[in-house]
């Protein structure tokens, strides 16, 4: 009576379209059984970046990020790799783009087209023949005196020739601030009352704008005026030029060691006791004489041999006006009896009569500026911008305008007033 009562159950199930699960466990569905709306998942490589995203420090030497791609065992002829990571672009205001060089599985470095010039920011790596294991090493620099703050992450795919992605990882290059190479560190220098000759090299830390002092030499109190033609570096190199009490002006060039920055010096001419003002602008050597007239020497471009000025060219009368004429920035800069601080823009180098005429109209800075004694153009003292000007006040503190004087100051000094020369 019982198997009756079960035949009839297994019946009456069959009939209304239902398996009773006495039924199902005996018939279990086998590994190539494909269910309605199921799908097929194929196995899935993997991207890492040992040791995770690479540290650039922007100025330094180039460093080296190692990333293994594992493919499925599957996947067979050529892959493409594809770095998908936003970087710096013209169009988010950075001009240039690191350096970069690629290597796949140990093969020579080649360069890699990074950055503005592939479409979607997006770096090819090269291409190889599938296996198990591939590893791309990528170099990258950031040694130009322009930074790429900020991280900048993304994904590294692999793809098979018919451009399915096999595997996939995140990729990732974080730039921070570091310290710039010397040949874009600038150095400024103070003389003592003694004659001896300071640098002070830049660090490009706003912290810690400069390293301890180091001597540069003695006798530099035979000078009564002192000017730089080019902002000097912790390389070695830039020149200036420096007047005796004779009126003979000479030219000391850059050296290119750090230790000993400037040659032998090299006599340019005599006469120059007739100036009351000398100071190197964007164009040329500016030099006020006793009347109050600006003459413009321009430099000699390309010039090796002591001799790095051009005949001068007048600009024009009125600089009596003034009693400090100097430069910050790319700008010339000249302070009126009242304290007033007036700003002379350079004109572009292929301007008319340029030499005549190499400024624009001047522009008012504004008043307070009679609490310096000493104002100066450098090198980029604190970061990256090219040129920068410092400001000594009476009470010996020297003080950092980026770029143009009208920027806000920064302190950057003090007991300066133990120099009486600053360059």
């Amino acid at each position: 009576m019982a198997r009756l009562r079960a035949a009839l159950v297994t019946a009456t199930a069959l009939v209304a379209g239902v398996v009773p699960a006495t039924v199902a466990a005996a018939a279990p569905v086998t590994a190539g059984t494909v269910t309605a709306g199921a799908t097929e998942t194929a196995e899935a490589g993997t991207v890492v970046q040992e040791g995770g995203p690479l540290v650039v420090r922007t100025g330094q030497a180039a460093v080296t990020t190692r990333i293994t791609v594992t493919l499925p065992e599957t996947v067979t002829g050529a892959v493409t790799p594809r770095l998908d990571i936003g970087l710096p672009t013209p169009s988010a205001g950075d001009e240039y783009v690191p350096d970069t060089a690629c290597s796949v599985n140990g093969e020579p470095f080649e360069d890699c087209n990074w950055g503005w010039w592939n479409p979607d920011d997006v770096t090819p790596l090269p291409a190889t023949m599938a296996q198990r294991t591939i590893t791309y090493d990528i170099r990258i620099s950031a040694l130009a005196h322009y930074a790429y703050a900020g991280e900048r992450d993304g994904r590294l795919e692999m793809r098979d020739s018919d451009g399915t992605v096999v595997a996939s990882g995140p990729v990732g290059f974080h730039f921070v601030p570091g310290t710039p190479e010397a040949g874009d560190r600038t150095t400024v220098h103070a003389r003592d009352k003694d004659g001896v000759l300071w640098q002070y090299e830049s660090t490009a830390d706003p912290a810690r704008p400069f390293k301890p002092r180091t001597r540069v030499g003695g006798g530099w109190n035979g000078y009564t005026a002192l000017t730089k033609l080019s902002w000097t570096t912790a390389s070695g190199h830039g020149s200036l030029v420096a007047r005796d009490k004779d009126g003979v002006l000479w030219y000391h060039e850059g050296s290119g060691d750090p230790a000993a920055p400037f040659k032998p010096r090299v006599r340019e001419g005599g006469g120059w006791n007739t100036y009351t003002s000398i100071s190197a602008g964007y164009h040329g050597l500016i030099a006020r004489d006793r009347d109050g007239v600006l003459w413009n020497y321009p430099y000699e471009r390309g010039d090796s041999t002591g001799a790095p000025l051009k005949p001068r060219v007048r600009v024009g009368g009125g600089w009596n006006a003034y009693n400090l004429i100097s430069t910050i920035g790319d700008r010339v800069v000249a302070r009126d009896s009242a304290g007033v601080l007036w700003s002379y823009e350079p004109r572009a180098s292929t301007a008319p009569d340029m030499d005549r005429a190499p400024y624009k109209p001047r522009v008012r800075v504004g008043g307070g500026w009679n609490t310096y004694n000493a104002v100066r153009g450098t090198g980029d003292i604190d970061g990256w911008s090219g040129r920068d000007g410092i400001a000594r006040d009476t009470a010996g503190n020297l003080w950092l305008y980026k770029d143009t004087p009208a920027a806000t100051r920064i302190k950057i000094g003090w007991s300066w007033q133990i120099y009486n020369a600053i360059v």
